[in-house]
Order: C-alpha cells, then structure tokens, then sequence
C-alpha cells in the first residue's frame, strides 16, 4: 500500500485508508465515552491556569494584600514562584512513578496532594502556611500533570490524538477563566474570604479526578511495555473499533504500538536515562524541547499571566475592578482563540502555527512597547487604550501556537521509552523559566517600567530564527511515526512498513492469536 512513502510525505498517515471518513465520531458511543475521560485528564491544566490568574486576581484583592503584609519585589514573587519550586522536587521522581505504576495512578497520587494542599491554602493562617500549601499544589500538579497529557496522546483515536493533545494545555486557559471570575466576584467581600474562596475553588479539578480517574483507561503503550499485550489489544479494540480486535485500524495501531515499544526497549536498556542525549535525533529533540519550554514562558506572555496589575499601573490603569475584569475578559479571548488553534493543528501544520504565532508576538508586543512608552512620556489615554489592544493582540498570537503546541509537540516527537522522562525535562525547562520570570519580572518593571520590554522584543526575534530552522512538521502522522522522524525517513518506513504488514498479512490473525494465548 505504500504505507512508508505516505508516511515520510507527511501529508497523510498509513492509517488513513482504514478510517471511515463518513463516520463521526459524536455518534459512536464508545468514542464519546473515550473523550469524556480524556476530557477528565484535561481538567488536569486547568488547575496550574487556575493558580497563574488565582495569583493575579489575589493581588488586587486589599484583604490578601493587607492580611500577608502588602508583598512587592522579591516577597511577591515568592509567593508565584513557590508552587513551581515545589515542581522542581517532584520532577526527579514523577517519570518513574508514571512508567512504574501507571498513567492513572500518577494522576490520582498528584491529584491527591493537590486535594490536601488546597484545604491548607484556603485555611492559611500566616504567610509560611500558605507558602506552603503552594509548594505542595506544585509538587502534587507535577505528578499529575507529567501523566495526563501522556495519557490523552496514548489513549486518542488516531485522528483525533493531535487536537485533543492540543486541546490539553488550551485548557490551561479554562482555569484561568474560574479563577479570574471568581476573584472578581470574590473582590467585594470584606473578609479574608475575599481570597479564601478562590483558593479553595482550585481543588475542585483535583477533587474530581481523585474520584473518578480509577474507572478511565489506562494507555495501551504503558500496558504493551509491561507485557500486558491482550489487555492493551482490548483497549484498543474497545474503544476504536466497538470492541473488534481484528479490526484492521486496531491491528495496524495495535502492531504499530508493539514494534515502536520493542525497539525503544532495545536501546534504553543500553543506556537508559542517556538515551536523551545519546543519538543525534534524541539531541535534535531535547534541543528543540527545551527551547519551546522557554520559549513559551520568556516571550513577554510572563508579564501579564502573573503581573497583569504591575502592567497597567505603567499605564496608569490602578482601580482593581477595572484591573479583575480585564483579566477575565482576557482570559475567555485566549480559550477561544487557543481552541482554535487547537482544531486547526492537523490542517494547517505545527511549523507554520509556530512561525506565525511569533511573527504575530512581536508585532504586538512591539506596539506594547511603542504605547507603553508614549503613555509614560506624555500621559496620552488613548497610548494606554492602546496597550490594552495590544496585550489582547498579542495573546492571540501566542495562542496559535504556544498555548496548544508546546505539550502536543513535545509528547508526539518523544519515542515511548523516554517520553515520560523526556516531558519531565519539558516541564522542568519551564518551571526554571517561570521561576526565573516570577523574581526578576517585578523588580525589572519596577525599576525599568516599559523599558524592560525591549529585552522581550529582542528575545522574540531570537525565538523566530529558533522556530524558522529547528520546528520539523509533523501533521498527519501516528504517534510512532512522529516520534521516530527524528531517526531518519527510513525508521519511519519500517515502523509503518511493520504496521501495514500486520493489517495485509492473512497470517497476521494467528500470531496474535498465537500471543494472546501466551499472555
């Protein structure tokens, strides 16, 4: 069938001709039930959105202000960067946990954490207590947050893996939206409650997936590398193919899956942990990961996600009503527009997504600058509306790409032996950055005002030259064949090759029968 030349072109998958393009997916029962527990692993963002715009809205609330001693410079960006200090611990340990024991259990350990760490939020009584239940949200969200995504991207049908992947970090934005609504409706109480409640809001993700996660599927790759081949088959079956496991769309992933698995096996008992390093396509990744992980924190988008308040005091906007419901209007423009990026990621291309969403980030935040300095020169209100525009305008670059692609790309390039270990590095690429973010952005706008968004215009530029010549595409591919592109096209001809064999091959029946009675 040709199953290894379609592959390499990148255009269309070997799977393609054995989907039904007539069928859709809403009314096939089983793939509705598939997407409502991915939807559970989804809510798994909203909480790390919640906690960025929980933390913006806190500081304009006058109680949290007044009850933790008015916190500026260094003290304020403690108190952001401590959920992502507690991150920082927990990422050594979160890969093992999700390939030793599972995705599910993963989850539900973090999830857990996370339960108890909000209570002891929403009950802080002093500035170390509630420094503290932040460091364990970010300890507990690491071990939630390194599964989830992994999950969706193992357990998606195959057309629809890259949106709902996509769809995961666009969530980030749903938290956001809570969390910004809530601080706003929370604003007028004249009580600690004014901040309590929106701190104990942000456990309820958690809360629901501590509850439920037991009863989701677990990844068919986690289940094949453990030897658990007939329940992987089953899996698949169940819920691709209305439980027919000689189902040739089910055979080829199911073939697939086994193949990619046995060769990375081959070579990460060799080297293990080195295997990121190790082969020229394994650097090619852990390059292109770790510069997208920056990248989506250090692209101006840092300034506004936790110091929306100290940006318009620049601009001499200062009544925290009109600050709260700024951000949540902002908040609901970046789902919209993050969601659709996130529908579009098949069609239009990932390299093209990302190239233009920062093409798209300095221009605006270029026009940020321009205004920001023309308010503080002259005072002109209509700079300072300007500012506005541009802050929305830029966040609709930053969600073409930045907002769905980082998670997508970085699960989908990473081959199944060292996806676990190498998204933990994406994480903690990006905890660093935020860390780094969340100290020096409030002491450098408070000393440099607008001045300090020149450093970001000039990074900008970088991170286009970065994209331009690094981002591959990879549209239209199964999981496997993405993660082997960086090995070569002829990896990705045999693994597609093995697949489409199994699908052709009359005798293919029998040696997974044949195995089905050795498990």
């Amino acid at each position: 069938m040709g199953a290894g030349a379609v592959a390499t072109s990148g255009e269309t998958s070997g799977y393609a001709h054995l989907i039904d393009p007539n069928r859709k997916w809403y009314k096939n029962r089983r793939l509705v039930a598939l997407n409502a527990w991915i939807l559970l692993l989804l809510i798994t963002s909203s909480t790390n959105g919640y906690d960025g715009s929980m933390m913006n809205g806190l500081q304009s609330i006058d109680h949290w202000r007044l009850y933790f001693g008015d916190p500026k410079g260094g003290k304020l960006g403690l108190f952001n960067a401590i959920q992502n200090i507690g991150s920082l611990a927990a990422y050594p340990f979160a890969p093992y946990v999700s390939d030793g024991v599972g995705r599910k259990a993963s989850i539900f350990f973090g999830a857990t954490i996370m339960c108890i760490a909000t209570v002891l939020q929403a009950a802080a009584q002093s500035f170390g207590m509630f420094i503290g239940a932040r460091f364990l949200i970010g300890f507990g969200l690491t071990f939630a947050a390194s599964a989830a995504p992994l999950l969706v991207t193992e357990l998606a049908y195959p057309t629809q893996r890259a949106t709902l992947t996509s769809t995961y970090n666009s969530l980030w934005y749903s938290g956001a939206i809570i969390a910004a609504w809530t601080t706003f409706g929370s604003f007028k109480i004249q009580n600690t409650w004014s901040w309590r409640l929106p701190s104990a809001i942000q456990g309820l993700p958690a809360v629901i997936q501590v509850c439920l996660i037991w009863f989701a599927p677990e990844s068919p790759r986690w289940l094949v590398s453990k030897g658990r081949n007939e329940q992987a088959l089953k899996t698949l079956a169940y819920y691709h193919a209305d439980g027919n496991d000689q189902d040739p769309l089910v055979q080829y992933e199911y073939n697939e899956i086994k193949a990619a698995i046995d060769l990375d096996r081959a070579v990460a008992e060799k080297v293990g942990w080195k295997t990121l390093v190790a082969t020229p396509g394994n650097r090619r990744r852990m390059r292109i990961i770790i510069a997208i992980a920056f990248f989506s924190q250090w692209s101006g988008n840092g300034l506004v996600s936790y110091y929306l308040n100290e940006v318009f005091k620049t601009i001499g906007i200062t009544n925290g009503t009109h600050q709260l419901l700024i951000n949540a209007i902002l908040q609901m423009w970046n789902l919209a527009w993050a969601l659709t990026a996130s529908s579009l990621v098949e069609k239009i291309g990932r390299r093209i997504l990302f190239i233009s969403s920062t093409i798209g980030m300095i221009a605006f935040f270029t026009m940020q600058t321009i205004c920001s300095a023309m308010y503080a020169k002259n005072g002109n209100n209509a700079a300072a509306y300007a500012v506005i525009a541009a802050i929305f305008l830029f966040f609709a670059s930053y969600d073409l790409a930045y907002t769905p692609l980082i998670v997508t790309y970085t699960v989908e390039i990473l081959p199944y032996q060292i996806r676990a270990k190498g998204f933990v590095v994406f994480n903690f690429a990006i905890s660093l950055s935020l860390i780094f973010n969340q100290y020096v952005n409030p002491i450098a706008l408070k000393k440099l005002g607008w001045k300090y968004y020149i450093v970001y215009i000039a990074w900008l530029t970088f991170e286009l030259v970065f994209v331009y010549f690094f981002v591959i595409e990879t549209k239209n591919r199964t999981l496997e064949e993405t993660a082997v592109i960086f090995d070569g096209p002829e990896n990705v001809d045999a693994l597609a090759g093995v697949a489409t064999n199994a699908v052709d091959e009359k005798g293919s029946d029998v040696s997974i029968h044949d195995e089905k009675e050795k498990v």
